[in-house]
């Protein structure tokens, strides 16, 4: 069993912003599966696949971004999702846009996403997939520039990028080993 939570703000209006990459990615490995997000249950959207046999719960926290880790949380305990079951993908500043970076654990850097779901879940060990969203020529505050929405001229970056980000989630979903996964899908643009 997996949970592959995308990270974003539920409102139409967040729909093509830097915060919503992680919203995108979910998308992306929804279709990838065959999967349609059906359902609303734990404070999500979510969507269920089976993957060489195990199923695979595809969400969208509906909480906005700063409480995702109240959504991830309940989904956790209803689908009794351990640990090394959960793939959050999200949006990072800290990457240069349309890069893409596969990790196994960590902190929640700058992201107020990831703190609510480290802060809520109280793990740092479990697989993140980010997705770089720092313009060096934007020189706006990091809550402004996340809310904004991408340019028209790198939306066909940013859809790749989600699109990779999705395809290293259900590779780790099949039961790829992480380090491969690493190597195949981190992406430096």
């Amino acid at each position: 069993m997996f949970l592959i939570v995308g990270l974003g703000n539920p409102e139409e209006k967040y729909k093509k912003t830097f915060h919503n990459m992680g919203f995108l990615a979910a998308g992306d490995v929804a279709e990838l599966l065959g999967a349609k997000f059906k359902k609303k249950e734990c404070e999500a959207s979510v969507a269920e696949a089976y993957l060489g046999g195990e199923k695979i719960i595809i969400a969208r926290p509906l909480t906005y971004m700063n409480a995702s880790g109240r959504a991830v949380k309940q989904l956790m305990n209803k689908y009794k999702a351990a640990p090394e079951d959960l793939i959050v993908i999200y949006d990072d500043y800290d990457l240069p846009k349309g890069h893409v970076r596969i990790r196994p654990s960590g902190s929640a850097g700058t992201h107020n996403g990831m703190r609510s779901v480290i802060a809520e879940t109280g793990i740092t060990e479990f697989a993140r997939i980010r997705i770089g969203i720092r313009d060096e020529a934007v020189d706006i505050p990091l809550i402004a520039y996340v809310l904004s929405e991408v340019k028209k001229e790198d939306y066909e970056l940013f859809a790749s990028a989600c699109h990779r980000a999705a395809e290293a989630a259900v590779a780790l979903a099949r039961g790829e080993k992480f380090d491969l996964v690493m190597t195949k899908y981190n992406y430096n643009g």
